[in-house]
């Protein structure tokens, strides 16, 4: 279904479209100068000018030229993006993929005024990487423009197709998730500070160690634990260890901060 020849805009290139706009380099999909990047604040774009992108471009030179448009600004920015924009928005050549939290499908289309295709998506930043863990969503008469927004963000990490209704707690979880995983490393480095490791070597043991562990459940399909088992003996320093962080409330923390996220993410654009 894509060919190198398609053109991907990327409106409102923050912290997110930069990281898309970086996944999309390493993947070699298309070539750097089919993505156009466009920003109203063009310190965003840092080095990022210097990768070949079309970079710093007006959003209608963006939309005239490019089959795929990334909405990617926050919630606040939406609206006055779609105005801008809308006047140019063609449902037989355009499809649009919104990474805005909290934003619908419909009410997008409703601002938009018509028909377009609209798919919403939900990465993180690793997906400057290609690792990001991508939840996707469409409309069931969009599907062939879903399988461009699936075929694109494969390239860039994991994706899953989910119900729209999912999309808030699937950014809680995915996107806020990579914030809380890498607070958890962190945690685990000055830990290892502390037992007598340079702050180097310890947040790189603790780095890896984390990957290797979320490496093993992708590649098992086990359940978590059923490895912390294999770890864990009787009487032993792992169980110990374990057993001390749930006394201060290590599960439950983690679990209060996914609602939390979950319950402000519902509310951020109306």
């Amino acid at each position: 279904m894509f060919n190198s020849k398609v053109k991907i805009a990327i409106l409102g290139c923050g912290n997110l479209g930069s990281s898309i706009a970086k996944g999309l380099k390493k993947s070699k999909l298309i070539p750097e100068k089919n993505i156009y990047l466009t920003t109203k604040h063009p310190e965003m774009l840092g080095n990022i000018r210097e990768m070949g992108f079309k970079a710093d471009v007006p959003n209608e030179e963006a939309v005239e030229n490019c089959k795929i448009l990334i909405f990617a600004v926050t919630p606040q920015q939406l609206n006055g993006l779609i105005d801008e924009v809308k006047g140019l928005i063609d449902p037989k050549k355009h499809i649009v993929i919104s990474v805005v939290t909290g934003a619908s499908i419909k009410k997008i289309k409703e601002h938009l005024g018509v028909d377009v295709p609209v798919i919403r998506v939900m990465p993180n930043t690793a997906i400057s990487i290609q690792e990001s863990m991508s939840c996707v969503c469409a409309e069931k008469k969009d599907n062939d423009a879903l399988e461009y927004a699936i075929e694109i963000f494969n390239k860039l990490g994991k994706t899953i197709v989910i119900d729209e209704d999912l999309m808030i707690p699937a950014t809680a979880l995915c996107a806020c998730g990579t914030a809380f995983f890498l607070r958890a490393v962190r945690a685990a480095s000055q830990g290892g500070v502390e037992i007598g490791f340079h702050a180097e070597q310890a947040l790189m043991m603790a780095a890896q160690t984390a990957k290797g562990a979320a490496a093993m459940l992708l590649e098992t399909g086990k359940h978590p634990e059923s490895e912390v088992d294999r770890v864990t003996t009787p009487k032993g320093i792992t169980i110990s260890g374990l057993n001390q962080m749930e006394h201060n409330g290590f599960s439950s923390a983690m679990i209060k901060g996914i609602v939390t996220s979950a319950d402000k993410a519902a509310n951020l654009y109306s």
